[in-house]
């Protein structure tokens, strides 16, 4: 195959954009490094990758996988999250367990300090704010 079109390799991924998008990936995957699995023969790292895939030589499903994973904004993670592990340390605390959960405990209380120091100074501008408002009010009367 000396000139390698979007055409040739429709017969492989028959939709375009697919394949388009594909290609893309694996010409990334060429300019990160990946091994190549055909002669380059002079060519640019999209062309060599559609004369891949026209040839059949990478592995379609991972490169899907790839492509999904490098398209992906939000991963979702197995680890707890850091609130329930507060509340988890609040509940400890609550019910009197001892050992590590006191620890937390007491890390857990600094940090619902800083939330009450924080909605009170909220509070404080707030009524600030309204007194004011009230001021510019009567100064207009």
């Amino acid at each position: 195959m000396a000139r390698v079109t979007v055409e040739d390799c429709v017969t492989k991924i028959p939709n375009r954009f697919e394949l388009v998008m594909t290609a893309a990936q694996r010409a990334r995957d060429i300019s990160a490094g990946s091994e190549l699995t055909v002669e380059r023969d002079n060519d640019k790292n999209p062309v060599v990758a559609l004369r891949e895939i026209a040839d059949e030589t990478v592995d379609y499903d991972e490169l899907q996988e790839t492509l999904v994973k490098g398209l992906q904004r939000y991963v979702e993670s197995d680890d707890p999250i850091e609130d329930e592990m507060d509340m988890r340390a609040l509940q400890q605390d609550v019910t009197g367990e001892t050992g590590e959960a006191d620890e937390n405990a007491e890390v857990d209380a600094d940090v619902l300090t800083v939330h009450d120091v924080a909605a009170e100074d909220v509070a404080g501008a707030m009524a600030e704010a309204e007194a004011m408002m009230e001021g510019a009010e009567t100064e207009e009367d």
